[in-house]
């Protein structure tokens, strides 16, 4: 009976570090996010205010603000994972984790197109001038 006892606290302990782990990761995603916002946007208006700001400058911002919103949604989709997985892996809950996926799958492609101008499954066209406009690969 001890020996149950004690499994059951190990249990208890790990759930408590997965729990803590996925939440920091959420907040790690949200002060990412947040912290890229406020910096762009504070350069872009600084820029705008020294009068140096033109196209190109607000094609840059939105591009950080599109990164920043990028790397936010595949932290918190980590985070969704360790807590679905590891914590209550029921078929609501994978259920619920896959549709959060799909979802912020979906987000994310939208922010690779506004990066990049691409979907991410088309090659990069090669800077410079390959002929075929196909991106080379590297030696390995």
């Amino acid at each position: 009976m001890e020996r149950d006892a004690q499994g059951q606290a190990v249990w208890v302990g790990v759930q408590w570090w997965v729990e803590r782990s996925a939440t920091g990761l959420e907040l790690l995603a949200v002060a990412i996010i947040v912290v890229t916002i406020l910096i762009a946007t504070a350069t872009y208006v600084g820029m705008i205010l020294r009068r140096v700001a033109d196209v190109t400058t607000y094609r840059g911002y939105r591009h950080q603000v599109a990164r920043a919103l990028l790397l936010g949604l595949e932290i918190l989709v980590a985070a969704d994972i360790i807590r679905t997985v590891a914590l209550e892996p029921t078929l609501k809950n994978v259920a619920i984790l896959g549709l959060l996926v799909l979802i912020r799958t979906f987000l994310s492609w939208g922010l690779v197109v506004e990066i990049e101008g691409r979907w991410p499954w088309q090659t990069r066209p090669v800077e410079g001038g390959d002929a075929r406009g196909l991106e080379r690969s590297a030696p390995l």
